[in-house]
């Protein structure tokens, strides 16, 4: 049976209990779907691939993940159940994750290893916003252990001037790491890391983790402005809306307007 869903959360609070706003605000959760999603697939996320979604929550981007991906590709860790299972219900329908097997880890403790797959791509949007050092630590082990010598690994960090230094996890308040911080996270995990000019609805910047050696095909990425087209859309569009408010404003539209009004049959 397909998903039917209406209840978008329109007017919810981020952090309260729907499906939706639980995860940020339901104003913007699709285009933080898009902006997962067109990520990925920008750094080679093919149909054949098997890719974690760490935090995969309601399955935001999973849907389109899903839909992408072949059978058994899909892998999510969610310590809420019940965000899996509403994001199921109300945006995937059993009949999709029927055909497309997904396979889910409930836990906080970032157990990557636990499916016994080694991961071609793994994804953390805004995790490590939240999470202190000991959990970034915990869940870049993981994923190392879980990747291969090709894979990537896409995660967000708010940054900031100085560190977290707290031991609790954070939210739905957002929390700061610097640059080189989060290098040495990975270093300490036998990674290495780049920061990607790739836009991030939040304001969040994005890193790339992966086994050293891949440094020039990195690079290339990391050099690449993926928010050019992103930003040539949104100018087509505000070029759209300044036109429109020109023509709203001359003095024959007001007055074609005026004859509607009193040529209207009442």
């Amino acid at each position: 049976m397909s998903a039917q869903n209406t209840d978008t959360g329109e007017g919810v609070a981020p952090g309260a209990r729907h499906y939706r706003a639980f995860i940020g605000a339901t104003q913007t959760y699709d285009i933080f779907a898009y902006m997962q999603f067109s990520l990925m697939t920008l750094l080679g996320l093919r149909q054949e691939h098997t890719l974690l979604d760490i935090g995969c929550g309601s399955l935001r981007a999973g849907k389109l993940f899903l839909v992408y991906l072949l059978p058994d590709r899909y892998f999510g860790i969610e310590p809420e159940q019940w965000l899996v299972e509403e994001g199921i219900e109300k945006e995937i329908g059993g009949e999709l994750a029927g055909r497309k097997r997904p396979r889910f880890k409930y836990s906080a403790e970032f157990p990557c290893t636990s499916f016994g797959v080694q991961f071609d791509f793994i994804i953390a949007q805004s995790i490590f916003s939240h999470a202190s050092e000991a959990q970034i630590r915990k869940c870049l082990a993981e994923a190392r252990a879980s990747m291969k010598d090709t894979s990537l690994f896409a995660a967000s960090f708010v940054e900031g001037d100085e560190d977290y230094t707290g031991s609790d996890w954070v939210y739905p308040g957002t929390i700061r790491y610097r640059a080189e911080t989060i290098e040495r996270f990975a270093r300490e995990a036998g990674l290495a890391c780049r920061r990607l000019d790739w836009f991030h609805i939040g304001g969040q910047a994005w890193f790339v983790f992966f086994v050293p050696g891949l440094e020039p095909k990195i690079d290339q990425l990391a050099e690449l402005n993926q928010s050019f087209p992103i930003k040539e859309a949104l100018s087509h569009y505000r070029k759209r809306s300044d036109r429109l408010e020109r023509i709203e404003a001359s003095w024959l539209f007001r007055l074609a307007q005026t004859i509607r009004r009193v040529l209207k049959p009442n």
